[in-house]
Parts: structure tokens; C-alpha cells; sequence
């Protein structure tokens, strides 16, 4: 029960009047001191058919305020008490048990649940007493009893797993504290002990598991949530690790270590937003001046430096700055062999010329993820150009690169016609026909790369003019009503 003298407030806002209208209403709130026994009887009847119901929280509600007028009913505690331990709040619902034992010492139903929840957190010299204590009442009591026996051998337990820890052999102090665990679930030193185990044994999903039972068993926990954001850092997730240093913050601003902590991590998630912003949006400029900033940001991170290597591979890709690329690609893959990586690492070699490089890629992305279908899709594409590159290489007919636009394209081609116009070898024979190969060879290059839909198939391994492919009919200038000169007319060739 809340006793409040209204008059003591001041005028309050209008709002407020209904507010104190239904908590009078209900007998959560006395005025002037008065209690009303009959609204405490409500309150703890209703408090019971709640938590028959399940309906905690409601249940909760009505033990408060039966409480208010009642602060001496034992029972009334221990039933707070229950439905603390049903919500997990085991601290609440300890510090209710020994309020009900200072009321009423001879209560043993209490005693036996205290000693069972300092069992269950790890205080085990205590809850060896409590136990003890029940026992003398009651000898036949089997849960005191089971729990009286294993308290000895978890404290031999407890000990071994202290000396595996401290001999930093970390796989059996696992084993260990995962069956004191067991039985002992709200001990948050054990979960704090093997979550540093799980980090020396590169488990980190398990690390921050439990570390966020022990932020939940105690939520004031500043050291879990330090922890965690640190860890959180180190896998680089910034995001993350920032909203773990935030939970630090709201328990103690002025914390001397969450607060430097969360200046350095929120300048770090800002780089990291920024860099995925531009990557999603195909912004490849952007996203390599970001991966660059990332990069720099801090190099004592590993996980960091991964993520912008990565992007810069990827981004520098899709430049087509290939030689960049192909260097973050193989630093990228040298921290995490990703099949994506191989595959962007892959399409650089292809623009490289480096067709044996980029099959070996295709095929370790394909040994790390058999179905991964851009890498099959990738495999297929180099074996066509394998097989194309015995062939004529229009690229290195007209001298261009691969990346060269139609522009660059005509220019070479009108500078590579001139140089081998058929007409420049009239006098000598075998000159004449090698120059006409040449000038066919110019020509079909010129049609295949300045069509894109030719230059696509061709550029996917698949040479539209080779009369030996499905599609291809061929081709021939001299078979083509003349041959377009390097200034748009058409030469007319007549051979003497």
C-alpha cells in the first residue's frame, strides 16, 4: 500500500486526478495514512489467482501492494518470492526469503528455497548452512538432501576447473564448468570463466553467450556489457559493439573505461555505416575513399582490416582497376578464404589475362561451397575463353584493353587499318596476302567490339563470327559489299 498525503503535493496537474482517482480505486494507494484490511485481503487473493494463471507481472502488481499495508506478512513475501523465481530474478526473490526468515526463523519451506537458490548462485559455504539448518528440522527432506550431498564435490569442481583455467587449458575447463553450469545456471563468475574460455578457443558465438546471460543475471552488470562490447569489436561489428557500450553508459556515464571506449567505437561505426551505405548502393568511389578511412582507422583489428580489404576488392572491381583490386582480393582471402572473394579475385585474372589464375579460383570457391553458382557460372565462362584464347584475341589484335571503351576501340582500329591496308603491299605478294589476313583479323575485331551484344558473347568466352560456333556465320570483309576505310567511306580493292 502507497500512503500519500495529496495536500502535501500542491496543486497537481489536472492529468494526474485520474491517475489517483483508479490507484484509490483500487486500494493500491491509501490516502492520508488510512489502510484498508479488507483491500490488503483483495490484493493478496487476486495476487494468488494470478499466479495460478500464470499472469506474473499482474500477480507481482497486487503482492506490492498487499505488501504496502502488510509489510510483515511472511507469506505475502514468499509468495513475491516464488513469482520473483519464476521471472528469474533471483536476487529479488533472496532478499524477500530473508525478510521472511527474520519474521518467521522457523519457516523451513522458506529456508530450503533460500538454500536452493544460493546453490544455484554458486555461494555455496551459505547455502551449505541454510541446508544444514533444514536438515536438523527436517532429515527426510530429499531435495535439501541431494543438494546438502553434491555441495562438496561441486567445490572440488569449482577448483578443478580454476586449476584448467589457470593452465590455460581451456577445453577441459569447458567441460567442467559446463556441468557445474548445471547446476549452479545464475553463478555469473562461472559463465564470465568460460566465456573467456570459449575466446581462447576461437568460439566467439559462445563467448558472447555467455556473456549476455551474465549481463541478464545481473543488470547492472558494467563489466559484461564492457566485455561484450570490446568482443563485439574485435569480430568487427562496431554497430554492435556500440550498443553494448550504450548499456554500459545507461548503468554509469561517467564510467572510466565504457566511456573512451564508446568515443572511439562510435567514430569506427560511422566509417563502417558509410562504407556499407556506398557498396549497397554501388557507389565504388565512395566506397573505396570509405574502405580506405576503415582501413586506417585502426589497425590493431583484424576483422576490420578484412572488411575493408574486401570491399576494396570488390570495389575496385567494379572500377575496373584490376591490379588494385587483385592485390585487396588476395589480402582479403589470405584473413578469410570466402568464396566470393575468389570469385571477384577470379574475374580480375580474366581481365588480366590470367586465365589459368582465374580457373583455380573458380574452382577453390566451388571445394568451399560445391552449389555456390557464380563461381560455377565463372568456371564455365574461363574454359570457353581458355579455348577462345587458341584462337583470334580481338583484344590484342586492335592493342586495347579489355576495358576499353568504343572510342578507344575505332581509334585503334582506324590506326591498325591503315597500317595494314592491302593496299600498302601491292608490290610484294606474300606481303599482300599476310596484310590481307591482318586487315580481316582488324576488321573482325572492329565489328565484334563495337557491337555490344557481340562483344558481350565474345567477352563470356563465345566468338560470334567463328564459323566453327553455332551461331557464328563467318566473317569476311572481302565477302562484306567492300571494306569501310579508316575514314567511314568504302575501299574498293582491285588486285593486280
Amino acid at each position: 500500500m502507497i500512503t500519500l498525503k495529496i495536500a502535501d503535493w500542491g496543486p497537481p496537474p489536472i492529468q494526474i486526478y485520474s491517475v489517483f482517482i483508479c490507484l484509490i480505486s483500487s486500494g493500491i494507494l491509501a490516502v492520508n495514512g488510512n489502510v484498508n484490511p479488507s483491500e490488503i485481503e483483495k490484493h493478496l487473493e487476486l495476487g494468488k489467482e494470478m499466479m495460478a494463471r500464470g499472469q506474473l507481472q499482474d500477480a507481482l502488481t497486487h503482492f506490492h501492494a498487499a505488501l504496502e499495508g502488510d509489510p510483515t506478512n511472511y507469506l505475502t513475501l514468499y509468495r513475491r518470492a516464488t513469482v520473483y523465481l519464476a521471472q528469474g530474478r533471483a536476487r529479488a526473490a533472496l532478499e524477500d526469503l530473508n525478510r521472511v526468515l527474520e519474521i518467521q526463523p522457523e519457516f523451513i519451506q522458506a529456508r530450503a528455497q533460500k538454500g536452493n537458490i544460493l546453490m544455484k548462485l554458486g555461494r555455496l559455504d551459505e547455502a551449505h548452512i541454510e541446508l544444514e539448518k533444514v536438515l536438523k528440522k527436517e532429515p527426510a527432506n530429499m531435495e535439501a538432501n541431494k543438494n546438502y550431498l553434491a555441495i562438496e564435490t561441486l567445490k572440488k569442481s569449482y577448483m578443478q576447473a580454476r586449476m584448467f583455467f589457470s593452465d590455460k587449458d581451456h577445453h577441459h575447463a569447458i567441460d567442467i564448468l559446463t556441468q557445474i553450469i548445471e547446476i549452479c545456471p545464475w553463478d555469473i563468475s562461472l559463465r564470465e570463466m568460460r566465456s573467456e574460455c570459449y575466446l581462447a578457443i576461437g568460439e566467439s558465438s559462445k563467448a558472447i553467450s555467455d556473456l549476455k546471460a551474465a549481463t541478464k543475471l545481473m543488470s547492472d552488470n558494467t563489466g559484461a556489457f564492457m566485455k561484450l562490447s570490446k568482443l563485439y569489436y574485435a569480430l568487427g561489428e562496431p554497430e554492435e559493439s556500440l550498443n553494448q557500450i550504450r548499456e554500459c553508459l545507461k548503468l554509469d556515464p561517467e564510467h572510466k573505461e565504457c566511456f573512451p571506449h564508446y568515443k572511439k567505437v562510435k567514430k569506427v561505426a560511422k566509417l563502417v555505416q558509410d562504407l556499407q551505405a556506398s557498396a549497397n548502393d554501388n557507389n565504388y568511389q565512395g566506397c573505396v575513399a570509405s574502405a580506405k578511412k576503415v582501413l586506417k582507422v585502426d589497425p590493431s583489428v583484424p576483422e576490420l582490416l578484412f572488411l575493408a580489404e574486401d570491399k576494396l576488392c570488390h570495389c575496385y572491381l567494379h572500377l575496373g582497376e584490376h591490379t588494385e583490386s587483385l592485390e585487396f582480393c588476395s589480402l582479403a582471402l589470405a584473413r578469410h578464404a570466402e568464396p566470393r572473394i575468389f570469385c571477384d579475385r577470379a574475374e580480375d585474372y580474366i581481365a588480366l589475362d590470367m586465365l589459368d589464375e582465374s580457373q583455380q579460383d573458380y574452382s577453390k570457391a566451388l571445394e568451399i561451397e560445391e552449389s555456390f553458382a557464380r563461381a560455377k557460372e565463372g568456371l564455365q565462362k574461363v574454359q570457353k575463353l581458355q579455348k577462345q584464347a587458341k584462337k583470334r584475341d580481338y583484344y590484342k589484335i586492335l592493342g586495347v584493353k579489355k576495358n576499353a571503351n568504343k572510342r578507344e576501340i575505332i581509334k585503334a582500329y582506324r590506326k591498325q587499318a591503315q597500317q595494314w591496308h592491302p593496299d600498302n603491299f601491292q608490290n610484294d605478294e606474300e606481303s599482300r596476302k599476310k596484310a590481307e589476313k591482318k586487315f580481316i583479323d582488324i576488321a573482325a575485331a572492329k565489328e565484334v567490339l563495337t557491337d555490344p551484344e557481340k562483344r558481350q558473347k565474345y567477352d563470356n568466352g563465345e566468338d560470334p563470327l567463328d564459323p566453327e560456333s553455332q551461331q557464328g556465320q563467318g566473317f569476311n570483309p572481302f565477302q562484306q559489299g567492300g571494306f569501310h576505310n579508316f575514314h567511314g567511306g568504302q575501299f574498293k580493292f582491285h588486285f593486280n
